[in-house]
């Protein structure tokens, strides 16, 4: 039987740095997202949106803004999710910043579902308060599901805690050489990591070797699509654009390589998509262009 999608948009920029995102699941739709998933052959349905939140300055809590709005958006999530895995369905969660993917686990959790996490991103979202100085929770979501010190109770307590042998982290373009917080993390976490240089050298391999590590982490697994994993020259989409450099992001043809190898897996339990900023589309064919490619890469045969 095909995997059934169920659409659930998340318009929120509470823990992003400025608005902007809250507008993403509209421009998506807008765009074509569910009658090019429709269009592939898919079985999709649209459930809606749950309350949102625009980002406002949180100046009272600088190093953890809009904590209360995060954790909420994120509660209404797990609600959300849980209600679309209670029909069998598969959750497509739209956003909206990363955050929302505490939400989502949190879900499953109450579904009494126990997936790893697949986390496709151009950053692992380590950082805390305590070492993310401008406070935006987006760069947090994955320390707060691992409850590293630093963060915040009222974030984490949405849902139950992550352990680092249960994430995969895919396509992260963080500094090979030189003191890196996050990298330094990975590594003393002993997180399964596939970076950008890894898909650079070969995408189909490199999307093999991190589903495998998801798959053998867990009963099924969630996967997380930042689209500032993207090279922004290629793709012009995500709220912090890739400047540059080396490592560089990945190629759209290399980020729908990758997901089209996670989406053959009968084990591939959710979609969240995250950081997409429409006001940093230079024309509307751009976010059409997005949709088409991620319902391409969607459509594959699996052995669901």
């Amino acid at each position: 039987m095909s995997r059934q999608w169920s659409v659930l948009g998340v318009p929120s920029s509470a823990g992003a740095h400025t608005p902007g995102l809250e507008q993403g699941p509209a421009a998506l739709r807008a765009a074509g997202l569910v009658n090019d998933l429709r269009a592939g052959g898919l079985d999709v349905d649209d459930h809606g949106d749950v309350p949102g939140f625009r980002w406002c300055p949180d100046p009272a809590r600088p190093n953890g803004q809009n904590a209360a709005a995060v954790a909420a958006v994120a509660e209404d999530v797990a609600v959300a999710v849980a209600g679309v895995l209670a029909i069998g369905r598969t959750p497509l969660v739209v956003g909206g910043d990363c955050s929302i993917t505490v939400g989502v686990m949190a879900g499953f959790a109450r579904a009494a579902r126990d997936p790893a996490l697949l986390y496709m991103d151009g950053g692992p979202d380590l950082f805390t308060p305590d070492s993310r100085a401008n406070g935006n929770l987006d760069a947090m979501g994955v320390a707060h599901l691992l409850r590293l010190p630093g963060h915040l109770p009222e974030v984490a307590a949405v849902g139950p805690p992550l352990t680092p042998d249960r994430v995969v982290s895919y396509g992260d373009a963080l500094p090979a050489d030189g003191p890196d917080h996050e990298r330094d993390l990975l590594e003393e976490l002993s997180i399964t990591r596939i970076t950008a240089l890894d898909v650079h050298n070969d995408a189909h391999a490199a999307a093999t070797k991190a589903l495998a590590a998801a798959e053998s982490a867990g009963e099924s697994f969630v996967l997380h699509f930042d689209v500032d994993v993207l090279r922004f020259a290629d793709m012009p989409i995500a709220d912090v654009p890739d400047s540059g450099g080396d490592p560089i992001g990945l190629s759209l043809h290399e980020a729908m390589t990758s997901v089209s190898v996670f989406a053959r897996s009968p084990r591939l339990a959710a979609l969240v998509l995250t950081e997409v900023n429409p006001d940093h589309a230079p024309d509307p064919d751009v976010l059409s262009d997005f949709t088409t490619a991620l319902a391409t890469a969607l459509a594959v045969k699996s052995e669901v």
